[in-house]
């Protein structure tokens, strides 16, 4: 099994006009020559990234999709804002250059170096012989680096007006809530009742703010090549923000998924969350709680809300592809998923249980 992140030739409809993000590139980024080989990178289901291969540099370029998108969900500026902030306080990918001038090629966009190493996905590579004590490393070193981000001064590394802590969590119920009926098709239910145990459930305060990913899972990340129990950089910030940690914390469990769990949760695997020595969802909340202090208490509705916003995620994607927006035919099976997490959330709700 393969642990690299494999390029395909880029898909019909999604080229980008590489000559004209040459000329703004060597201008920005010194040092740069020759012409760039171009393909597009097979995985990601949202913002779409290119491999810019130079003869003695590899670039990535990270855009918003075609076709109509959700005005905040697409943010290149959030994305390379938040990590040029983060460099040397948690692992993230070098950047070099942001432009929201769509003259160039008809959408803001930004260009970061390559970060070298493994990208797995829902196993780890039978070659690399892991038994359950490897897994459990890369599992810790995974949440450890959540617990770091959590930590993060945010002031102080300059991301002060990065976002509005304050009313984060009632904004992203009521958020989420509307983006579902923006991008709701008429094959799938409205699970209006989930919606509104949201809204009912809502904790009376917030539990700190903190700078949160909003998306973070293990294939979200490059493992170093030397080690891959260690993280070499996390990807994807286009959704994150200041808010309460416990969000993204629920955010982050609503991916994972456990050896024990019935199929209905296994059919959104994304990780290797089910390996040996993974940690379960309590035993995760119960590392997070001893690393940071956090309160855990009614922790369900954060579990809950990570579900049905990954829910509304799906949903959104797979309005693109049930409207003719995108015929990328991954996302034909993108509504079952939909309606698999709002069965999930649903079923959550029921049994109180994480």
């Amino acid at each position: 099994m393969s642990s690299e992140n494999p390029t395909v030739d880029v898909r019909s409809g999604e080229e980008i006009d590489m000559a004209a993000i040459d000329a703004v590139l060597k201008d920005a980024v010194p040092g740069l020559t020759g012409k760039a080989i171009v393909t597009q990178y097979a995985s990601g289901a949202s913002n779409l990234t290119y491999a810019l291969d130079y003869p003695e540099r590899r670039l990535v370029l990270r855009r918003p999709p075609f076709g109509d998108k959700p005005k905040s969900g697409h943010d290149m500026n959030r994305e390379y804002s938040v990590m040029s902030a983060l460099k040397g306080h948690v692992p993230v990918p070098a950047t070099l250059y942001y432009t929201k001038d769509t003259s160039i090629i008809g959408t803001e966009f930004y260009v970061m170096d390559r970060s070298e190493g493994h990208l797995i996905h829902t196993e780890i590579p039978t070659d690399w012989n892991w038994s359950a004590t490897e897994g459990r490393q890369l599992c810790e070193n995974f949440f450890q680096s959540l617990v770091d981000l959590h930590k993060v001064d945010y002031q102080a590394v300059g991301l002060g007006e990065f976002g509005k802590p304050k009313g984060y969590v009632e904004r992203q119920i009521l958020g989420w809530n509307r983006r579902f009926e923006k991008s709701w098709t008429d094959d799938i239910e409205k699970f209006e009742d989930v919606q509104q145990w949201l809204v009912d459930n809502m904790p009376a305060s917030e539990r700190g703010a903190a700078v949160i990913h909003g998306d973070y899972r293990i294939d979200n990340c490059i493992l170093k090549v030397d080690d891959p129990t260690q993280i070499e950089a996390i990807l994807d910030w286009e959704i994150s923000a200041l808010g309460d940690p416990m969000m993204d914390l629920g955010n982050t469990l609503a991916y994972w998924v456990q050896a024990d769990d019935p199929d209905l949760m296994k059919f959104t695997v994304r990780q290797p969350s089910m390996a040996p020595g993974m940690m379960t969802r309590q035993e995760i909340l119960d590392f997070y709680v001893e690393r940071t202090g956090a309160d855990a208490s009614g922790f369900q509705f954060y579990y809950v809300y990570g579900l049905w916003r990954l829910a509304v995620i799906i949903q959104q994607i797979y309005a693109r592809y049930h409207r003719g927006q995108t015929d990328n035919p991954r996302f034909k099976e993108f509504g079952a998923m939909t309606a698999a997490l709002g069965n999930l959330a649903r079923y959550k709700i029921k049994t109180g249980t994480l």
